[in-house]
């Protein structure tokens, strides 16, 4: 992950955005991020509340529950909002975006500016339009077929701290299943080289 400040950059992706004249019109402190491929733009560990606004590249949010069951809310492209929902409600622990190429972001701290964005009737209708189509779409999913394996390695990483599982018996309460298939599970990513054990009961991810 890469901030830039770069006033001309920014001002040159805010020209872009389809969202132009009420970014333009808020005063709040815009800078840049760029994500690499693969890395986490959204999720419970991070602990600064961020509205980010896609201004090139792609990714997939979805929702991990504590037994690494993954449903695939939606895919987002250039001006796809995130944050929108943390400007009312506390932080979900189970929602992740996950860059699926090179990402840039337009995006500010909710946290210093909350009092300005709900004091603007242009940025607010924005957020109600986003929410009411995540909203529509979430009610036409479903679950992701997976098997065990899978949702062990969805588990370690989205729920497990530095992608590290630790302790067999509590993780295979989360994941339904027993502390046998677990360490199973675990035996034979370790010989396929997806995990590396680090301990007794303690893996991470490769």
């Amino acid at each position: 992950m890469e901030r830039i400040f770069d006033k001309n950059k920014i001002a040159e992706c805010i020209a872009k955005s389809r969202y132009h004249a009420v970014l333009e019109s808020l005063e709040v402190d815009f800078y840049l991020i760029r994500y690499e491929k693969g890395e986490l733009v959204s999720s419970p560990f991070q602990n600064e509340l961020l509205f980010q606004i896609v201004e090139q590249g792609s990714l997939n949010i979805c929702f991990i529950r504590d037994d690494g069951t993954r449903y695939s809310l939606s895919n987002g492209t250039a001006d796809y909002f995130l944050g929108d929902m943390d400007i009312f409600y506390p932080k979900s622990s189970n929602i992740y975006a996950e860059a699926l190429e090179p990402l840039t972001c337009i995006s500010f701290s909710i946290e210093k500016h909350r009092k300005t964005l709900l004091s603007s009737n242009r940025f607010l209708v924005l957020i109600c339009n986003s929410l009411s189509a995540k909203i529509g779409a979430m009610t036409a999913i479903d679950a992701a077929p997976a098997s065990l394996t899978e949702r062990v390695m969805s588990y370690m990483k989205y729920k497990c701290a530095d992608e590290t599982l630790k302790g067999v018996e509590q993780a295979a309460f989360h994941l339904h299943c027993s502390a046998r298939q677990l360490q199973r599970i675990l035996n034979q990513s370790e010989t396929a080289g997806l995990v590396r054990k680090l301990g007794k009961g303690t893996y991470k991810l490769t």
